[in-house]
């Protein structure tokens, strides 16, 4: 069995993904390389840093696909040990394969956001409009910004 599961985030058409601030939970986008390449990001709303960003939906799906995967390789292990057990003293039935639960993509809806952009990094982020005029947090330093 392959250890490795992969698990795709989709970007929206500008190349940007959802992030989601597990203190404040703030919804924002930001581009795929510029995650890849930062180590530290920081919330535009509250603008603490965290360690991860993950989206609950995203989530959600991980928790399902290692679920289905858990599920095959018991039922593979009991298959084989029942097959092992045919005709001995003591035997062994597998039952029924599990139905595996569904596993529903990730679908990109949130794209009601304004691009921020961050002189102090030069790069942008995709955020709620109201908080971009009001001024938000750089998601690559922390530094407050403040749009004209």
């Amino acid at each position: 069995m392959d250890n490795a599961l992969k698990m795709s985030i989709p970007a929206d058409v500008d190349g940007y993904v959802l992030l989601q601030c597990p203190l404040c939970s703030h919804l924002f986008k930001l581009l795929a390389g510029d995650i890849e390449r930062t180590d530290v990001i920081y919330c535009p709303s509250c603008g603490m840093k965290s360690n991860s960003y993950v989206t609950n939906e995203v989530i959600e799906l991980a928790h399902t696909i290692l679920t289905n995967c858990v599920e095959d390789e018991l039922y593979s292990m009991f298959k084989k040990l029942e097959r092992n057990t045919r005709g001995k003293m003591v035997s062994f039935k597998a039952g029924k394969k599990p139905r595996p639960e569904p596993e529903n993509p990730i679908r990109n809806k949130i794209e009601a956001m304004g691009i921020g952009r961050f002189d102090c990094c030069d790069k942008t982020c995709k955020t709620k409009p109201l908080l971009l005029m009001s001024g938000c947090y750089c998601p690559f330093c922390g530094v407050k910004n403040y749009e004209p």
